[in-house]
Parts: C-alpha cells; sequence; structure tokens
C-alpha cells in the first residue's frame, strides 16, 4: 500500500508518522479534556469543531482493505489526496513552508486518531456516569441493609405493649389517651405484622379478648398436625400404628376422645402412599373432621344423608361406624368432586353408599325420611386458614354474608330432610369450618325460628361453648349446648358443630318463639 517512491530520489524528511502520531494524540486529547462534561450531554460535536471532526473518507476506506485487497490502487489514490490535504492544514498552523516535509506513506491520518481518541473519550466517560447514577439510583434491598426485619420487630414489640395495656386498661394507660385509640393502633399493627386484610381483623377483635387473639394469629401460621383416622371395616388402630412404625413413622393416637385416629410427627415415607393406604386401612383426615360424624352417632340400619359429602371423609367415617349396613346418600352439588368420593369408597371398601348430584338446597323434592342428616355447609373457611393463607386477605364482609344466606337455605333443607318420625333418629348435625357467628350461631338460631327442631348436646366433652350473645345480637340459650373448637386452644383446625333434634315434620307459618 502507499505510493510508490523513485528510490534515486531523495527527498527530505521531518519527524516520522509515529512520533507525530503521539505527539498529535497527546495535545488534542488535552483538548477534549477539559469539555468532558459537554461530550457526555450533547449528542454530536459542536457547530464550531464540526468541520475538522468530520470523519474522513480515508479512514472507513482503509478499514474496509483490510477485508479486500484486491483494490490498493484506489486507497492509494485516496490516501495520498487525503494526507496532502491533512499536511497542508498542519503546516499552516505551525508555519512551515515545505508541504512534502511531513509525508508519512503508511497508516491513517491526524484526523482519524483524533476522531478516535474522542470517540473512546465519550464511551469511558458516558460509562462512569451511568454507573455511578445506577448506584446512586438503586437502593439496597430492605432486607440486606436490615430495615424490614427491624420494622417487624418493631411492631412485634409495639403489639405485645398494646395487648398488655389493653389487659390492664386502668392501671397502664397513657393519661388522656382513650382505649379506642390503642384498639385502632393495634389493629393496623396486626394487619401489616400478619398480613390480614383489616375487615377480617376487626371480626377477630370482636370475636376473642385480645390476649387470646394473638394466639389465634400464631397458631393459623402453623400447621395443624397429619392426622388418619383407621378404617375398622379392615384392620384395628393398634395393628395399623404397629405396621406404620415398621416402615419409619412415628405416632402417637390422636386422643382420649378419638378411638380410631392416629396423629403423625414424621415418617421417612409418603404416608399417602404406603401399601396400607394403598389398601384402604386408613384415610388421611384432619381430627376436626371426626367431630360431626361423632356428634351425629349414625345407628346400624339407618337411613342417613350427607347432604355436602365431598371429598367422602365423612361419609366413610359413618359407614365404618355402621358397619357397612342401612344406607348412606353421599350427596354433593359439584360433580368433579364426587369423583373423590367414589374413590374413597371404593378403596376404603365401602359398600352401603349410594352417589348423587343434586343441590341441597332442592334435595327435599328428591328424596326424605332420612334418620339422620349431616350438614357440612360451604363457609368462608376462617377456620383453615393455616391450610389457605388466602383467606386472610381474600374475605369481606360481602363474602361472609353470601355464605351465611347460602347457610340457612340449605340448613332448612336439611331439617325438611329429616323424618321427626324416624324409632332411632330425627338428627341433624350442622357443622361448619368457619368461626365467624354469622355462619354459625346466626344460622342455627334462624333454624329454630323457621322450623320445630331444638339444639341438643353434642356429646362431645370438649370444646368451647358457642355464643348466647354476640355485640347488640341475643341467640336462643341452648345455643350454649353447640361446640366450638380453635386451633390455639385444641390445636384444630377452626370448627363449629351443632347438633338438633326435629320435633315435628310440620313446617310452621310463622316464626316460632325462641323462648323454649
Amino acid at each position: 500500500m502507499g505510493r510508490k517512491l523513485d528510490p534515486t530520489i531523495k527527498v527530505k524528511r521531518g519527524p516520522g508518522r509515529k512520533a507525530r502520531k503521539q505527539k498529535g494524540a497527546e495535545t488534542e486529547l488535552s483538548k477534549f479534556l477539559v469539555d468532558v462534561n459537554k461530550l457526555f450531554f450533547i449528542s454530536g460535536f459542536s457547530d464550531e469543531n464540526s468541520k475538522w471532526l468530520k470523519p474522513a473518507q480515508g479512514k472507513r476506506k482503509i478499514e474496509q482493505s483490510e477485508e479486500d485487497e484486491d483494490s490498493d490502487s484506489q486507497w492509494e489514490e485516496d490516501d495520498d489526496e487525503d494526507e496532502e490535504g491533512f499536511d497542508n492544514k498542519e503546516m499552516e498552523e505551525k508555519g512551515e513552508d515545505d508541504d512534502e516535509d511531513m509525508v508519512d506513506d503508511y497508516g491513517a491520518d491526524e484526523q482519524d486518531i483524533q476522531l478516535y481518541y474522542v470517540r473512546k473519550l465519550q464511551k469511558f466517560t458516558a460509562s462512569k456516569v451511568v454507573f455511578d447514577l445506577e448506584v446512586y439510583f438503586n437502593p439496597p434491598s430492605l432486607v440486606y441493609i436490615g430495615l424490614l426485619p427491624m420494622d417487624l420487630q418493631t411492631i412485634h414489640q409495639r403489639i405485645k405493649d398494646n395487648v398488655d395495656v389493653l389487659s390492664h386498661f386502668s392501671e397502664k394507660r397513657e393519661e388522656g389517651k382513650e382505649r379506642s385509640e390503642y384498639l385502632s393502633l393495634l389493629r393496623s399493627d396486626l394487619c401489616t405484622y400478619y398480613s390480614y386484610n383489616e375487615f377480617l381483623i376487626s371480626k377477630l377483635m370482636d370475636l376473642f379478648p385480645v390476649s387470646e387473639l394473638i394466639d389465634f394469629l400464631e397458631a393459623n401460621e402453623i400447621h395443624r398436625p397429619v392426622t388418619i383416622r383407621t378404617n375398622t371395616l379392615k384392620t384395628r388402630r393398634r395393628d395399623l400404628a404397629q405396621a406404620l412404625i415398621n416402615r419409619g413413622v412415628n405416632l402417637d393416637p390422636l386422643g382420649k376422645w378419638s378411638k380410631v385416629g392416629l396423629v403423625i410427627y414424621d415418617s421417612s415415607v409418603p404416608v399417602g402412599a404406603t401399601p396400607e393406604y394403598l389398601s384402604g386401612q386408613y384415610m388421611l383426615q384432619g381430627a376436626s373432621s371426626f367431630l360431626p360424624v361423632m356428634a351425629l352417632s349414625p345407628q346400624e340400619g339407618e337411613l342417613v344423608l350427607d347432604m355436602s359429602s365431598a371429598p367422602g371423609g365423612k361419609t366413610t367415617y359413618m359407614a365404618q361406624l355402621m358397619r357397612n349396613t342401612g344406607m348412606i346418600v353421599a350427596n354433593d352439588a359439584n360433580a368433579d368432586r364426587l369423583k373423590s368420593v367414589v374413590g374413597n369408597i371404593h378403596r376404603l371398601g365401602v359398600t352401603n353408599a349410594v352417589i348423587c348430584n343434586y343441590d341441597g338446597r332442592q334435595f327435599p323434592k328428591v328424596m326424605g325420611g332420612f334418620d339422620r342428616v349431616l350438614l357440612d355447609a360451604p363457609c368462608s373457611g376462617t377456620g383453615v386458614i393455616s391450610k389457605d393463607p388466602g383467606v386472610k386477605t381474600g374475605k369481606d364482609e360481602a363474602d361472609i354474608l353470601r355464605s351465611a344466606h347460602l347457610q340457612k337455605e340449605l340448613i332448612l333443607s336439611a331439617i325438611d330432610s329429616v323424618n321427626a318420625d324416624s324409632p332411632t333418629g330425627g338428627y341433624l348435625v350442622y357443622c361448619t369450618c368457619s368461626i365467624m357467628v354469622e355462619e354459625n350461631e346466626w344460622v342455627v338460631d334462624y333454624a329454630l325460628k323457621k322450623r320445630n327442631v331444638k339444639l341438643v348436646s353434642t356429646g362431645l366433652d370438649f370444646g368451647k361453648e358457642g355464643f348466647i350473645r354476640f355485640k347488640e345480637r341475643r341467640f336462643h340459650p341452648s345455643l350454649k349446648l353447640s361446640r366450638r373448637f380453635y386451633p390455639h386452644s385444641h390445636n384444630m383446625d377452626g370448627f363449629f358443630v351443632a347438633k338438633l333434634k326435629k320435633l315435628s315434620n310440620a313446617i310452621p307459618t310463622t316464626p316460632r318463639e325462641t323462648g323454649l
């Protein structure tokens, strides 16, 4: 590349191109260091410098020549023109007369060198400034710097202090501060610390004393123990326990109140996939689900209705208490959920059950005359928050009232399905996995006014009595025979159980007096 020189002609030469490169770079770089901030914030060059900082044509052609070596003659001609133009301009600045003293045959011209360093400087400065901006505008994680845990600890301590003050209000309250102020602050802190919505926390504060409320909320953060129910149609509890212990399962009897329950602490094998489970020797079932069946106490040879039977735990428990005699009608409004009922009935060896799919509110039109009816009504699920944390923020007053309205319709249908003249029965058990008064005592009190029924003892020797008064509401005094179960008191899911005896098949035309 470059021009071909005649070796016979000796031309006087000045400093070489390499020396001029270094000198020119240092000189030009020093010019632009002063205006580095301007270079970052403008998209191009200033009008003053735009003329002499235009990219030279020779630079682009030289870069292309590395890919194509067959066009040397074109590059030589262009290179000569660009170099001569650059030399003339440089000599004018330095006051030198000889235009050919600074001729070099190789490399790019000095304009390209200047432009190269300017762009490098722009790129470096821009990247550095952007990096600084990112560091400045992106704060570190709150968890990393310790603010979030510290705030939660502060809130937790404030909750404890407020509970202590409210428990001894006359002694520890601040002068001039009302009880409502403490309750408002406590409500806000509980919503933040336990992730509940304000509506549900307000409901729970009405339901529990403040000291017991904290225990309830803490219990909802812990899963209940895994419990299983022995299927006495196929084995005994003692034999089942020994077989599971041999497989590496750590268990104990559930309690004195149950003869078929086992509580599992840990297991080296999947409890829901052992040979004993697959052969139907036991059923995975929450301890609270035992209670309504025990309260109903179905007898051999009776006709029993399970109005909301899915997934089949209560139905199969009733079948084993009846020793596969009589008949159980297992109904559910959801056809998809009935598939689990069918599967459990087959696995556990139940032969006295019939499956049907009807809306429970219309069931008396289909069939009636049952000796006993079990209604595990759909509810808000406020007793099983440990299983479904979505209840904390997913329920509001409309959901509670909607559930209560459905439950009132279902309990009247369940009562109408019972035969009051049954020689052995005439009983209805109403239960929910909710702890809301609107879904429990309120519904039962409504049934007492609308039908010829009375509350009787559930036969359960533990659990807390139902409410006979709640805020401004007053319920029938016999509601103290119903039972409430809480996770913090009984280590089982929140549950409500009430047992009613039907007195007459006639439907009252006017509401009954509640002074029975």
